[in-house]
């Protein structure tokens, strides 16, 4: 039997080798070639095969050909409408694959692909493709609501991305029963209409249990939650009191006047700020936790700290970069309190400009611990009871103020981009429930320590870019012309024009329009399309500027407790200073950087993924015992299945199109607009509309709603 297949697919291969063959389509070839109709299958096996051997492939026009088809690899990223997306590293734009030709790809895995489809000059017309193969599962365990049956189990999968529910033998299910939220061990993939197959690995509590639902989340992005006791114990033991020894060979700023100001609830206090005016000239201090002095270089600490990648700040908890022995500890620059730090030391003239400045090791210590609150009722409000009590600190608030403007001033007049979305702060009783969503203030006090951040991490980059040593960057490349293309052709709809150079966009056109739709219902809307037309910033040993802050240099410097990109830069940072930084150790950072840059670039997604997921999961929460209720808000979407709203409150639901009952609606892609065919009516982006809550889905973490009454 396999000869004669071997044989066959050998003439077949001979056939498409023929110099007078012509590419055709199966059925042709079937024809040609005399194959029955009943061993047409074996004929597309064959020509399957030889795919798959990367001997022929199969054209745009589903013809075949001689030799191999242009092939890709990528992360295939899961729809839970069943196709899915491949993004290829190095391209801005991803393939399209269809569901019957995901090749039982499942979320995350690398995989290899054909391109079917060509990008086409038709707007909205992207790549498409099919798995050829899966080179590695990206997936191996999931996270999920356990149902138990008489003999066995089936895990419904949290993460909409992952389409099957997993079998779980009754042996292999620890006990857990219908309602159990678990983690579950891929062993078998599934497959040939077979479902994937697992086992119990943790139940992490009843699904109406407090804090369930968040560690649901935290778990199915592999956070890590706890430290190895290996981490623990070095934490313990390298959180000392600052001791002379320490001090030795350090700046002694201990004299200095300076505060930390933070938010009520924060207890990681990584920077504190120093301010003094002498001679026309502003004197700031940017002082940052030397946490590198407790983390040394591939301690255990630090492959604990780099596997991290970051703090992650979840609805109900906040799980650290560093053990709280560390991050609320001897690096926490408290009040009162002697503290290992370094800092960037700048000179500022009249017009906001760095004219000097100087990077030490230094010895701190914080004399007032302020919040954004009381600084703003200082500053903002004049609040007499707030000035009586720091007193002694209120005339340098006040040049803090004057020099932040300026600052800011500055950072306007080259161009860069302010998004001031109104971020949810999510507000929940003892037991986990949200009970008010408000947007994070940002006032006088926030902007403040916003712009001396931006300072010295701008500072720092560009002291050590002129060094010609290896360095951590954050960059924001410019965005690709054809997204800036699409975006300024939307917003000709609404009667605004943003000139686009012929290769390239510079940073103030952004911020024009910003500033043009200031306080317009379509503001929020046009300020997110124009974000999403953005690339996404990242870290990276290659200096290449930051686009929306309109600057040739940037780094992070300012949050060595809860960034490990800041740490790693600390660690360069000072062995350049300790005249260290010899040929051997710049051969070392230049051999891990990019590894190091990519690893925190990813870390940062996986945490903005997991926060947002956990906000969306809350709000839906919230929404639940509003069902009926009417909101006015404003559509900030609109697709052919219908219309997203978003309230005041940062809520965003669905107007799903078979709930607008009043006509029947088609979706107008060109204007981005939803039309009655009878009635004409018409919905358009940036349009107030009433809204009522029909439905608040847990497991999808979406909100439904539909028309509300239209009041006269």
């Amino acid at each position: 039997m396999d000869r004669q297949y071997e044989k066959r697919k050998k003439m077949v291969y001979q056939f498409i080798c023929d110099e007078f063959y012509v590419p055709m389509k199966m059925k042709e070839m079937a024809a040609i070639l005399q194959v029955k109709k009943d061993d047409r299958q074996d004929l597309k096996e064959i020509l399957d095969a030889l795919e798959a051997e990367g001997k022929i492939h199969r054209t745009q026009k589903g013809n075949y050909i001689k030799g191999q088809a242009n092939r890709l690899a990528g992360i295939y990223q899961a729809h839970a409408r069943g196709f899915g997306f491949v993004s290829i590293e190095g391209s801005d734009d991803d393939v399209f694959i269809p569901e019957e030709e995901s090749n039982g790809a499942l979320q995350g895995d690398e995989v290899e692909i054909q391109i079917t489809r060509g990008a086409g000059k038709r707007e909205g017309l992207r790549q498409e493709g099919k798995v050829i193969r899966i080179i590695k599962r990206g997936t191996s365990q999931i996270v999920g609501y356990y149902q138990k049956n008489k003999t066995f189990g089936f895990v419904l999968p949290d993460n909409q991305k992952f389409l099957q529910d997993v079998f779980v033998p009754e042996e292999k299910s620890k006990g857990a029963v219908t309602g159990h939220k678990v983690v579950v061990r891929l062993t078998s993939y599934g497959g040939d209409g077979k479902k994937p197959e697992g086992e119990v690995v943790e139940i992490l509590g009843h699904v109406n249990d407090p804090g369930t639902d968040v560690l649901s989340i935290a778990m199915s992005y592999e956070l890590p939650i706890e430290f190895p006791e290996k981490v623990r114990n070095q934490a313990e033991r390298v959180a000392k009191p600052v001791s002379d020894a320490d001090r030795a060979g350090r700046r002694d700023l201990r004299d200095v006047s300076m505060v930390t100001i933070d938010g009520e609830d924060a207890k990681d206090l990584d920077d504190a700020v120093s301010l003094n005016v002498c001679d026309g000239y502003y004197y700031l201090g940017v002082h940052i936790a030397d946490v590198t002095n407790y983390v040394q270089e591939n301690s255990a600490l630090d492959r604990e700290a780099k596997k991290r990648g970051t703090s992650v700040y979840l609805a109900d908890r906040v799980i650290p970069m560093l053990p709280h022995t560390l991050s609320n500890g001897i690096c926490s620059l408290n009040e009162g309190e002697d503290r290992l730090a370094l800092s960037c030391l700048m000179k500022i003239n009249e017009k906001g400009e760095i004219v000097d400045h100087e990077i030490v090791e230094s010895v701190i210590r914080v004399d007032r611990r302020m919040t954004y609150t009381a600084v703003k009722r200082i500053l903002e409000d004049g609040d007499e009871e707030q000035c009586r009590i720091y007193r002694d600190f209120v005339p340098m608030f006040q040049q803090m103020q004057t020099l932040s403007a300026l600052l800011r001033a500055k950072r306007h007049r080259r161009g860069a981009v302010d998004f001031d979305f109104p971020e949810t702060k999510v507000v929940l009783d003892e037991t986990g429930c949200p009970v008010a969503l408000k947007a994070y203030e940002r006032n006088t006090a926030t902007k403040l320590i916003e712009d001396f951040m931006l300072a010295a991490n701008e500072t720092v980059a560009e002291d050590f870019f002129w060094r010609e040593i290896p360095f951590v960057y954050r960059i924001h490349e410019a965005p690709d012309e054809e997204k800036i293309r699409k975006l300024a052709v939307f917003l000709h709809n609404f009667g605004y024009t943003m000139h686009v150079g012929t290769n390239e966009i510079h940073p103030k056109e952004i911020q024009k329009l910003l500033a043009r739709v200031e306080g317009k219902p379509e503001e929020p809307m046009i300020a997110r399309l124009a974000l999403r037309s953005m690339k996404q910033a990242k870290y990276t040993p290659e200096n290449e500027g930051h686009f929306g802050l309109a600057t040739a240099y940037y780094t992070h410097f300012t949050s060595p407790i809860r960034r490990y990109p800041d740490l790693q830069i600390h660690r360069i940072i000072k062995e350049t200073l300790r005249g260290r930084m010899n040929e051997e150790r710049i051969c070392h950072y230049q051999s891990i950087l990019e590894e190091v840059t990519k690893h925190a670039s990813e870390t940062e997604r996986r945490a903005e993924e997991a926060e947002r997921e956990t906000v969306k999961l809350k709000k839906v929460q919230y929404m639940k015992d509003k069902i009926g209720e009417e909101y006015e808000g404003v559509i900030s979407g609109i697709t052919k299945w219908g219309m997203y709203v978003e309230l005041p409150n940062t809520i965003e639901g669905l107007v799903h199109v078979a709930n607008m009952t009043d006509d029947h609606y088609e979706y107008i892609e060109d204007r981005y607009e939803m039309q009655g065919i009878h009635t004409g009516k018409t919905y358009r982006l940036g349009q107030t509309i009433l809204v009522r809550v029909i439905g608040a889905d847990e497991l999808q973490r979406t909100i439904d709603f539909e028309p509300g009454k239209e009041r006269n």
